[in-house]
């Protein structure tokens, strides 16, 4: 039997205990898939032995994820819309734990690479997780828990690198798998126990020749971008995969205009409100990466370079850790902002804070709690901006669109992190000092570049927030219609 929507006779108990218990279980799935993407970086230099295969190769169980989530957030995102939110989540969880579980029990690349791609596949729970927070909690309600679940995207890669790297260093590397696999299965039990069964699904097609042209068009062009460092940004293979993955997303665009029930609402995603939201997603994606790449490479440098500070992998990751703490302690910040400012100014105030971040990494890396300092308020605009965004977002898309809307400004934000990936390590690779004969490593200008770099995206990101119209609503959306008036007449 399904379980009435809030506003029905049912409301408060699911308004007291209920509703807080339901976002309890999203942030915590929420948090366990966002986990999976930092998951092997402390180990990413071991794992051509790990595996035995060369670097190239093994670089790609890094990548692998990135691609899947990427494409993943849309897609389950329209599935969700369909079919109902809760099967969906669910099944990413499910997920989740097969990924997470072949990964624990082999040391064979293709194995991994197959677990690692299902770990990707499950980060589609957290747009739909987003959206059903609309759905569920209460009005008063709506801003804290949309803001707790956001923030677990950034928590759970912060805390990610110091966990990981604790295990890898005292466990074998499996270890982090199993622990990944553990925090699966909890998320799906849960999953499955506590949360609401809600008859919120719009009978339409899956649009399958649109899912599959954007997973070609978008691997190829994340491929081109996250790999030109390696293959070289003049090389054959660079071009032609940006190339032809352009190409066919742009025939993409041209099926989806033209299909009665598209993946992807092209007509909806141009609307000013929507289109400036996901430009601005891209720009912020990058400045929040921009860090995660930048930080810990300066920490780990050795004291005799002048500028490196010395620190251990599992040292670098604890001077990273409180940041995702911010990230969290911002959430209830940014909940009384979008209340009393409204997601448009939440959201730009979020991304000048994290511009404002790196202008403090420019002039403080002497010392490990400098740089601890300028992550901590990058960290701090994160939490604020990430409950805005996909707010933005809902507030301006039909109800039966929220889902795949949520899961393209994920992608959005995606896109920016990749193309930090791949702007951090141009930079990085081509201001290089000689600290041994044969052996280069990034200069300590590099750095500053890559800060005053993603501060100028950040601040962007900012001003194209402020484009967005001051009055602009959704003609169908939940912030029009009110929670209770959104789902009118699909109450069982």
């Amino acid at each position: 039997m399904n379980t009435p929507r809030p506003g029905s006779a049912t409301d408060s108990a699911l308004s007291a205990t209920g509703a807080k218990l339901v976002v309890l279980v999203l942030c915590l799935g929420s948090l366990s898939a966002a986990l999976t993407q930092t998951l092997v970086i402390p180990i990413q230099g071991e794992l051509p032995q790990l595996l035995n295969t060369s670097a190239s190769n093994a670089s790609w169980v890094l990548t692998a994820t990135l691609l899947a989530g990427a494409v993943a957030m849309p897609v389950t995102g329209r599935v969700a819309d369909i079919v109902g939110k809760k099967p969906v989540l669910v099944v990413s969880a499910s997920i989740l734990v097969v990924g997470s579980l072949l990964c624990a029990i082999s040391s064979s690349l293709p194995v991994v690479l197959t677990g690692r791609v299902f770990q990707g596949l499950a980060m589609g729970f957290i747009p739909v997780a987003i959206s059903l927070v609309r759905e569920v909690a209460p009005k008063e309600m709506v801003n804290t828990a949309t803001a707790a679940v956001s923030a677990t995207m950034g928590v759970g890669g912060a805390l990610g690198l110091p966990l990981s790297a604790w295990v890898a260093q005292n466990f074998d590397w499996h270890g982090l798998f199993w622990m990944a696999a553990g925090l699966a299965l909890l998320m799906a039990v849960l999953s499955v126990l506590l949360l609401p069964h809600v008859k919120d699904e719009h009978p339409a097609r899956m649009d399958y020749v649109g899912a599959i042209g954007l997973a070609i068009g978008l691997v190829s062009v994340l491929v081109g971008i996250s790999k030109g460092t390696g293959w070289g940004w003049t090389d054959g293979k660079t071009i032609g995969s940006i190339v032809f993955g352009l190409v066919v997303l742009v025939l993409w665009g041209v099926y989806e205009l033209r299909h009665h029930d598209p993946l992807v609402d092209l007509r909806t995603t141009a609307k000013r409100p929507v289109l400036l939201t996901n430009i601005a997603a891209v720009l912020i994606g990058f400045g929040m990466m921009a860090q995660s790449i930048a930080v810990p490479q300066l920490l780990q440098l050795p004291e005799a370079t002048g500028f490196g500070l010395g620190q251990s992998i599992l040292q670098a990751g604890l001077w990273m850790a409180p940041g995702g703490i911010m990230m969290m302690l911002f959430a209830p910040v940014s909940s009384k902002m979008l209340t009393r400012f409204g997601a448009r100014i939440t959201l730009s105030v979020g991304a000048f804070v994290i511009a404002g971040g790196y202008l403090v990494a420019v002039f403080l890396t002497a010392a490990p709690w400098q740089l601890l300092l300028a992550t901590c308020v990058i960290c701090a605009g994160v939490g604020i901006g990430y409950a805005a965004m996909p707010t933005l977002i809902l507030e301006n898309v039909p109800m039966h669109e929220a889902g795949s809307s949520v899961g393209l400004n994920g992608l959005m934000r995606s896109m920016g992190t990749t193309v930090a990936g791949a702007v951090m390590a141009a930079v990085l690779t081509a201001q290089t000092v000689d600290l041994a004969p044969g052996v280069t490593i990034p200069s300590h200008d590099a750095f500053r570049i890559c800060f005053i770099i993603a501060a100028a995206a950040a601040a962007l990101g900012a001003i194209v927030v402020l484009l967005i119209p001051r009055s602009a609503r959704g003609a169908s959306g939940p912030a029009d219609l009110g929670v209770d008036d959104a789902v009118a007449g699909t109450r069982v």
